[in-house]
């Protein structure tokens, strides 16, 4: 008797597992919509280029992909809305999953990583560098539907 009764709890922790994720699975869809404001953005052909740099630390990124700027100036939120120890959290993770990218170009588009990202969690490249990048992160996984950590790119 005991053996069936454990059967039927395990039985049900199954369907309790799989019905709980099914149930994250349709909220990632919706958490990942994308409003026709920021589906414009991605679609822009128009050349943005955004330099995120720091002069004191000598660090510079240059983002040329379309439609950037203007979904960072529109759809982001603002500057100051994120601490600097959060973005810099993000980033640290972010940067390691799109370093790893880069060096698998048979498992990932070479297209979508091309280069490697030189971040080091021990210098301090600033609020705007890092609230730049965070936001680019968040814009990249987005407009190509990557996952680069185990957060929602949310906005």
């Amino acid at each position: 008797m005991k053996r069936k009764i454990l059967n039927t709890s395990l039985k049900f922790m199954g369907v309790l597992s799989l019905g709980l994720l099914l149930a994250h699975c349709g909220s990632t869809k919706e958490a990942l919509s994308i409003s026709d404001k920021e589906r414009q953005a991605f679609e822009s052909t128009k050349g943005d280029t955004v330099r995120i740099a720091n002069e004191e630390t000598e660090y510079e990124i240059i983002i040329i992909d379309p439609g950037f700027y203007t979904w960072l100036n529109s759809i982001a939120r603002p500057e100051g809305y994120y601490s600097q120890s959060f973005l810099e959290n993000r980033n640290i993770l972010m940067v390691m999953e799109w370093n790893r990218r880069v060096l698998q170009p048979a498992q990932f588009s070479p297209n979508l990583y091309e280069l490697q990202i030189d971040y080091k969690s021990e210098i301090d490249y600033g609020y705007e560098v890092n609230y730049k990048l965070y936001n680019y992160f968040i814009y990249f996984q987005r407009k190509y539907n990557q996952r680069l950590g185990p957060f929602l790119p949310r906005i």
